[in-house]
């Protein structure tokens, strides 16, 4: 049963004990007083399931799953599945937010019903500290790159009308593929005034782990999958040297070396 107004936050863990209850602890810290917290435990092998099992004890709108190891777009496809909310927020579990960013966002919802996602500024923290400079958002800048990290807001229906996050996409980068499959045909879009999402940088993070392999199979997964939406946007398909494709497809075309 969905509950009106209610956030749940979807929270997956894997091998994070030691950053959980602080990631925990800033979503019930927030103004924002209707929010269930949702833990699935991906297949750990520290002891998040111990501390999670608390948690979940400890405070009545943290509940607790858990799954064999298949990855993050799974174990939030898993969480969002159980959540009660018209609201999603994903939020990963080293990661924290200010105590007034769900609030903030939920006005921003309230005051326009054509509004899909809202996100705000954001600073890194851990081994790297500073503003998180992130370009403005549009579509066109969308089919290069993504600028709306994983910890936006956005409604439940919105994520079952996109069939979740594609669960076949292992290589990272799952969000900006979500992001356009949501927005792609429209909805608006809010970026907050307010600094409310602080990720951690840590030296073994999945964004580090980038390849040129995998960053190629991220690329030719989303020109496949989002055909007319990058080759709209991008007048040919998204190239591994991503800012310069829509300037090399229009020249390509141009000498009538691309269709």
């Amino acid at each position: 049963m969905i509950v009106s107004d209610l956030v749940s936050v979807v929270i997956p863990c894997y091998n994070q004990a030691v950053f959980i209850e602080e990631t925990v602890n800033s979503v019930l810290d927030s103004s924002y007083p209707n929010i269930e917290i949702i833990l699935v435990n991906d297949g750990s092998i520290d002891n998040t399931e111990e501390v999670c099992k608390r948690l979940s004890r400890q405070y009545e709108n943290v509940f607790y799953y858990s799954q064999a190891n298949q990855g993050p777009s799974i174990a939030r496809n898993h969480g969002i599945r159980k959540a009660k909310g018209v609201f999603i927020l994903p939020l990963d579990s080293d990661d924290i937010i200010s105590s007034d960013y769900i609030s903030e966002a939920i006005k921003a919802f309230k005051s326009d019903p054509e509004v899909k996602v809202v996100y705000c500024e954001a600073e890194k923290f851990g081994e790297k500290e500073g503003k998180w400079k992130l370009k403005p958002f549009s579509l066109k800048r969308l089919a290069l790159d993504n600028m709306i990290f994983v910890s936006a807001l956005y409604k439940k229906k919105d994520w079952e009308a996109c069939g979740g996050y594609s669960e076949d996409m292992v290589w990272g980068r799952e969000d900006w593929e979500f992001w356009i499959t949501m927005l792609k045909n429209g909805g608006k879009v809010v970026k907050l005034p307010i600094t409310g999402f602080y990720y951690r940088i840590r030296t073994n993070s999945r964004r580090k782990g980038m390849t040129k392999e995998r960053k190629e199979k991220i690329i030719e997964y989303i020109n496949r999958k989002h055909r007319e939406f990058i080759y709209g946007q991008l007048n040919g398909p998204l190239r591994f040297q991503r800012t310069h494709s829509r300037k090399y497809n229009t020249l390509l075309k141009m000498l009538g070396l691309l269709k």
